[in-house]
C-alpha cells in the first residue's frame, strides 16, 4: 500500500511539474524589442560637400559653406574673382551624392557644373556645360586640403 501511494505521489507531483513547466517557461520568456537602423539622413550626406575645392586645370575654385536638408548649397565660385552661384543645388541618386551649380553673373549666361561626388578618391567630377560657347567639358574638383 505504502508503495502503491508513493507512485500515486510521484505520478501527481511529476505530472503537475510537467504540466506546470510551460507555465513557468511562458512567464519567464522575454519578448523581442523591434530595433530600427536609418539610413543616414540626406542631409548628413550632404555634410561630406562642405568645403572648399579647386578644378586643376585652371583653379577655379567651388567653396560650399554648408548645405540644408533640402540640398541647396551656400556655395560660392572663384575664377580667380569671387562670383555667386544663381542656382547651387545637391541631390541623391541611389548611393550617388550629385551637385549642380549655375553661373548667371560674370558673363557666364547659364554656365553649368553638374558633378558627382567621388568618395574612394574624394573628389567631385562631371560635365561642365560653357553657355556662351555652347560647349561642354569633363572636368573634376580635388578638395582643397588643410594645414594641420
Amino acid at each position: 500500500m505504502k508503495i502503491s501511494a508513493l507512485r500515486i505521489l510521484s505520478a501527481l507531483v511529476l505530472g503537475c511539474g510537467i504540466c506546470a513547466w510551460p507555465v513557468i517557461a511562458a512567464n519567464t520568456t522575454q519578448e523581442a524589442t523591434e530595433v530600427k537602423v536609418e539610413a543616414p539622413s540626406t542631409a548628413s550626406a550632404f555634410a561630406i560637400l562642405v568645403g572648399q575645392w579647386v578644378r586643376p586645370d585652371g583653379g577655379y575654385r567651388i567653396t560650399i559653406r554648408g548645405v540644408d536638408a533640402d540640398g541647396r548649397l551656400d556655395a560660392a565660385y572663384a575664377n580667380p574673382s569671387p562670383l555667386p552661384f544663381a542656382k547651387a543645388q545637391a541631390s541623391r541618386e541611389g548611393d550617388a551624392v550629385k551637385v549642380f551649380l549655375e553661373l548667371r553673373a560674370g558673363g557666364y549666361n547659364g554656365s553649368t557644373y553638374n558633378l558627382t561626388y567621388e568618395a574612394a578618391t574624394d573628389v567631385l567630377r562631371g560635365v561642365y556645360y560653357q553657355a556662351v560657347a555652347q560647349q561642354q567639358f569633363n572636368v573634376y574638383f580635388e578638395r582643397v586640403k588643410s594645414a594641420k
